[in-house]
């Protein structure tokens, strides 16, 4: 029988969107709500955080709306971004660049078109023991007969190649949503990792569509895809864990006549996470994915007794709010809202309030 209460680090979330804005202030100050204390924050704002200076002045405003996280700060990948960017980014602590193949999801028109135009900045990355991020998908292309449900199979060759090509350089495949994905990355080397975010842990294809709010970019797969994610993370595998790719939009981006790419779990993760690995009966494999294998990954020390704890408990549910105001808004009318994943619903474990 599992226990009623438990206590675990601060969880390491490696892949959350933060945004900025009105958004931003709303939603920064919910990633300790949600159980996590370091925080991987995506550059694809905009404009993109193409600079160094630009991503320092992020981080700055983020810690100031939440001082007690750690925020790990990331860089954009585009033309701007050369050898020498690296080496500045690298001097200031910047600890990762993101790879959006062009058009793939929310802000991606300034993304990849060619990989191999980047191999210089590639290399310099590796001398700096950088990590790269990569959004795996291919752009749809009917053509090609490439789409939403395969363009993540079709970017492995690409994993491939660049680790071939850069053999100490990290990279991390983010937000896997395939078999053949968790299968590629067991089959390269110790310097290749893999993401897996909360929300497709727990959805199938179905679940999203006509379902706006669990739509997402990887899109969630087939049932077989699922049972794969939930078997990796179930495993301890050390080289997956959580990179939630919590993602806000406002209500009327998400219900629009083209819903906007985004589950947004950030106020309520570690509890999501904690129903389901009690649900996959791995309790005890739950710490390794939330925090241990990515901060071994990223080369972060490993939570101490000074770090703190968090305590899980199942003696209150956990009702998720319908949605979330973004504060700030509604001076000229109705308050923009976020709704998030599972909304509405009640999951077993909540963050128990000192």
């Amino acid at each position: 029988m599992a226990p009623d209460t438990i206590t675990l680090p601060w969880a390491s979330d490696f892949h959350c969107h933060l945004r900025q804005g009105t958004m931003m202030e709303t939603v920064t100050p919910m990633v300790e709500q949600g159980g996590v204390r370091t925080v991987l924050a995506m550059p694809n704002l905009t404009p993109p955080l193409t600079r160094t200076q630009m991503a320092v002045d992020y981080g700055r405003q983020l810690q100031q709306l939440a001082p007690g996280v750690h925020f790990i700060l990331t860089l954009y990948l585009n033309p701007d971004l050369t050898p020498e960017e690296i080496g500045l980014a690298a001097k200031a602590g910047i600890t990762a660049v993101k790879v959006y193949p062009s058009g793939v999801t929310t802000n991606s028109d300034w993304g990849v078109l060619d990989f191999k135009a980047y191999y210089p900045t590639f290399a310099a990355m590796q001398e700096h023991n950088m990590v790269l991020c990569l959004h795996g998908e291919c752009p749809s292309d009917a053509d090609k007969g490439i789409c939403i449900l395969n363009a993540e199979e079709r970017f492995l060759a690409t994993l491939r190649e660049l680790h071939q090509a850069f053999p100490r350089l990290r990279i991390v495949l983010e937000h896997a949503t395939t078999k053949a994905a968790v299968d590629c990355v067991k089959s390269l080397g110790d310097t290749v990792a893999c993401t897996i975010t909360a929300h497709h842990l727990f959805i199938t294809v179905d679940d999203w569509a006509g379902q706006p709010h669990h739509f997402c970019k990887p899109v969630a797969k087939f049932p077989s895809d699922r049972d794969a994610l939930r078997e990796v993370a179930k495993s301890g595998h050390p080289r997956f864990f959580l990179g939630s790719d919590s993602a806000p939009h406002p209500r009327r981006a998400k219900q629009g006549e083209k819903p906007a790419a985004g589950v947004f779990t950030t106020p309520v993760l570690v509890p999501l996470m904690a129903t389901l690995f009690e649900k996959l009966g791995c309790l005890d494999r739950l710490e390794g994915f939330i925090s241990t294998h990515g901060r071994n990954f990223y080369q972060l020390p490993l939570p101490s007794a000074a770090d703190g704890t968090i305590t899980l408990t199942r003696s209150a549910a956990l009702r998720v709010p319908e949605a979330y105001t973004v504060a700030g808004s509604g001076a000229s009318g109705e308050p923009d809202t976020v709704v998030p994943f599972m909304a509405g619903a009640e999951i077993a474990w909540s963050i128990k309030s000192d």
